[in-house]
């Protein structure tokens, strides 16, 4: 089936304009006819966004020989070889969609810079297909939504190809307080294609990180040209980190999340995760719009450039102000030592390090404990169950845990103590009044030391090692970029953080962009060459 609704018919036509602004009408005349056959050489590897759109555009390939490359990289790497495990299911209308989306190109109508490029997203976003949306779990198998998630929608009228759906960490890692990163009831364990080895216990040797693991190992291994995945607290950052990876945890509002399985509406949001700056900008555009369902992006009027990637500018450090955020670094003196060279990269490429930016609210941070994750996901789980549909198998999150104890050999791996909590404490020894009463402490606490940190040093972004400030913007509802910053000596990728103010992407593209552009860090795992 290929289904796009009228609703993705009208955004098609809007993205058309406004992601492929700038573009020259020559770009957008007849292309070249694609080969008939699929070329043997052409390397997806590495390959970006713009290049593979430009060898769609000159016939050099078509989106159907994209799909069936990325298919054939998923078999030997995804499913056997080192068993990545990345995937959660694939897209059984995929090739059926390239078809389509050739047709388009050949009939000139190319919707942007996404039109018949290969996506992943995570398992946990809604699709109306003949795909399942699960959020990993076996106590959803079958649940098909009766709609596309608004990025759903969004995606298809950009053109892009829903190649599958991405392994995770199950609920978001809202399950199970020991559950290992990257595993799933329904999809097992994703591995790290930097070391996709495993203990005796099944448990990784280098973390895939999680929740969104099959979306970042996925696209570390160039099994896919990039990936969206989800966030409520380290969820894109700490797996873009470990899988060097560009990922953007964007700003509370800035993209909508109507149809994604969630955890606590007062943090989640969705980004892309991409292997490089401009893909995940080039993603983002898709990604980010104002959904009337779901209020919060409506505050996003105004702030959304026409293109991200309009802020690519390898110059764009000169005279930006940078602090860096040492109460947040570790101890791990390979990742510090790594972090201090990109400090030095930023500084000669024109940036003014301000160093040490302390955060006032750090300590109070730090001693905070907040009910409003524990309270939200009751709430907002059922509320999401009860506008599936028919296939769905449970409509609360009652239904899940006693779904999940008829199949304990399966479901219970792990077991299910996250859940069990919330659903004990949400509505009962929590209250909807406590909760908001947290929520209102953790934005003084966390708005309130970020912005005081930019407005005393007139900061266009802070600097944090890896993905150490997640907590800490994600309680702000403030956006974070990440970008590869270098290797330790066993290959254990390490990123570096840059994180703005409300709205500020176009900021932080330009800064990880001019760092992307002066160090070309990342390297390809040899797992998956």
């Amino acid at each position: 089936m290929f289904n796009i609704s009228v609703r993705s018919s009208m955004l098609a036509m809007s993205l058309a304009v406004g992601l492929w602004a700038g573009t020259t009408a020559s770009a957008l005349s007849a292309p070249k006819p694609a080969s008939t056959s699929c070329p043997t050489n052409f390397a997806v590897q590495e390959t970006g966004i713009a290049d593979l759109q430009a060898a769609l555009t000159s016939g050099q390939i078509s989106s159907h020989c994209l799909v069936t490359i990325y298919l054939n990289r998923i078999s030997l790497y995804d499913k056997q070889g080192p068993k990545i495990n990345a995937i959660l299911e694939l897209n059984p209308e995929a090739m059926q969609i390239a078809d389509q989306l050739d047709a388009e190109r050949q009939a000139g109508n190319v919707r942007g810079p996404l039109h018949g490029i290969p996506i992943l997203i995570k398992g946990n976003i809604a699709t109306h297909d003949q795909m399942t949306t699960t959020a990993g779990s076996v106590a959803l198998a079958g649940s098909i939504p009766e709609n596309d998630a608004f990025i759903v929608q969004r995606l298809r009228a950009a053109g892009a190809i829903l190649l599958g759906k991405s392994n995770l960490t199950e609920f978001a890692n809202f399950m199970s307080y020991h559950m290992p990163s990257g595993y799933s009831s329904q999809g097992g364990q994703t591995l790290n294609p930097y070391n996709p080895t495993t203990r005796a216990n099944g448990i990784p040797v280098l973390t895939p990180c999680g929740s969104s693991a099959g979306s970042g190992a996925g696209t570390a291994a160039n099994l896919t040209a990039a990936a969206v995945g989800t966030e409520t607290s380290g969820s894109i950052l700490c797996p873009s980190n470990f899988n060097s990876l560009v990922g953007i945890k964007t700003t509370l509002g800035l993209v909508s999340r109507t149809g994604i399985i969630p955890i606590a509406h007062s943090q989640d949001v969705a980004g892309p995760m991409a292997r490089t700056v401009a893909d995940a900008a080039a993603l983002l555009n898709a990604l980010a719009g104002a959904d009337p369902s779901d209020p919060i992006t409506l505050t996003s009027a105004g702030k959304i450039p026409a293109d991200y990637t309009s802020f690519l500018n390898a110059n764009g450090l000169s005279g930006l102000r940078i602090g860096i955020a040492r109460q947040y670094f570790g101890s791990d003196s390979e990742t510090n030592a790594l972090i201090e060279q990109a400090i030095t990269t930023l500084r000669n490429q024109g940036a003014i390090i301000v160093d040490p930016v302390n955060i006032s609210t750090y300590d109070q941070l730090q001693q905070n404990s907040s009910s409003v994750l524990i309270y939200e996901f009751k709430q907002d789980l059922n509320k999401y169950l009860q506008t599936v549909g028919s296939t769905t198998p449970v409509l609360s999150l009652s239904e899940i845990i006693v779904s999940n104890r008829q199949n304990p050999a399966v479901a219970l791996k792990y077991g299910q103590g996250v859940l069990l909590n919330s659903n004990v404490q949400s509505g009962n020894t929590i209250t909807a009044a406590q909760a908001a009463q947290d929520r209102s402490t953790d934005l003084q606490l966390a708005r309130g030391g970020l912005d005081a940190a930019f407005s005393d040093n007139q900061l266009d972004a802070l600097v944090f090692p890896t993905s150490n400030g997640a907590s800490i913007g994600a309680k702000a509802g403030y956006p974070t970029l990440i970008v590869p910053a270098g290797y330790e000596a066993d290959a254990t990728p390490v990123g570096i953080s840059f994180l703005g103010k409300a709205f500020s992407e176009p900021t932080l593209i330009t800064v990880g962009y001019a760092y992307e552009q002066a160090t070309h860090l990342r390297k390809p795992p040899t797992a998956t060459p």
